[in-house]
């Protein structure tokens, strides 16, 4: 089968398109015909080494994608020939891949491949952190960071499909419109005045901030939060960890809360059926409709990572396998 493989780290420019034998189905896996993979940020820090879960080399990077099952053993949510999305530990650019029944799951009938590349990691993350971490009720205001990206944009759709009102920051008066067919009901553009914006709309406080980017706008994100407030730390695509003192916390009776859904669902799978299960349910209401901005060809994977480093995307970044290149 034809895959991308990572044989340095010497970042994207170094991936390339290789054959390899397809995956050893271990008892009880589903193997799965891959359709389309979706790219994020972990994927192009994984070129590098940079991320803190670094695999032997070489390897063939990627963990979400949607396709059709091959086959599957009884008593799985899938059986062969239908639809899925799944969650790999890696593997995921890649034509044939082997996945977990408990990280596998139906794709809904109203998304596509495509849009199913973003179902099984992107959408279970942001409702992973929303719901258990976030304690998100409806009527709470939810504030996102890095809104025109693939998380961003998952979590506008969550958010909204849970009752809550949304304002997205994103980072560019040309991506505003991103957030707004996401589903946001207030835009700010990032930048100087961002959180002034924020506050003319939330004069309350913020009660969730979804925060995928980190960086720099860590510490007005704490400011905005009402008493109560919590801020979901997902991932730090700005590149800088940001620090806080504590007393802050203590001050305002707030919390920063840690989100990594793939350790979690090391430790208890349980998690990831259940938010299938919702995901599916807001999908058919209309509320989960992935944003694809960005598609390649499987052979253009160096391209795909090297924007989303350029930080030259929007929505959902996507392989599409079924087109080779």
């Amino acid at each position: 089968m034809r895959a991308i493989r990572i044989s340095s780290l010497d970042g994207p420019a170094a991936v390339e398109l290789v054959e390899v034998a397809e995956p050893v189905a271990a008892p009880g896996d589903i193997v799965i015909d891959v359709k389309a993979v979706g790219v994020s940020f972990v994927d192009a820090l994984m070129t590098r080494g940079q991320y803190q879960v670094r695999p032997e080399l070489p390897f063939v990077p990627g963990v979400e994608v949607a396709g059709i099952v091959r086959s599957a053993p009884a008593g799985a949510a899938v059986r062969a020939g239908d639809r899925c999305a799944a969650y790999v530990p890696r593997g995921g650019y890649a034509e044939v891949v082997a996945a977990k029944p408990a990280v596998t799951f139906p794709l809904p009938d109203e998304l596509s491949f495509q849009q199913g590349a973003a179902f099984a990691m992107n959408f279970q993350t942001v409702h992973f952190a929303l719901v258990r971490r976030g304690r998100l009720r409806a009527g709470e205001h939810v504030l996102v960071h890095g809104a025109a990206g693939g998380v961003g944009t998952a979590a506008i759709q969550v958010a909204k499909g849970l009752g809550a009102i949304v304002t997205a920051v994103v980072d560019s008066p040309g991506t505003v419109s991103v957030a707004e067919t996401a589903g946001a009901d207030h835009v700010a553009v990032a930048g100087q005045g961002w959180a002034d914006a924020v506050r003319a709309v939330a004069p309350k406080g913020i009660d969730v901030t979804v925060d995928p980017v980190g960086g720099e706008y860590f510490a007005d994100s704490i400011r905005l939060l009402r008493p109560e407030g919590r801020h979901l730390v997902i991932g730090f695509a700005a590149g800088g960890i940001p620090e806080i003192a504590v007393n802050r916390l203590l001050l305002k009776n707030i919390e920063v809360v840690g989100v990594y859904w793939g350790g979690f669902v090391e430790r208890d799978d349980t998690v990831a059926a259940a938010s299938a299960a919702e995901l599916t349910q807001l999908a058919r209401e209309g509320f989960v409709r992935p944003v694809v901005g960005h598609v390649f060809p499987l052979a253009d994977a160096a391209k795909a990572l090297r924007a989303i480093e350029d930080r030259a995307t929007s929505g959902k970044v996507v392989l599409d396998v079924a087109e080779i290149g």
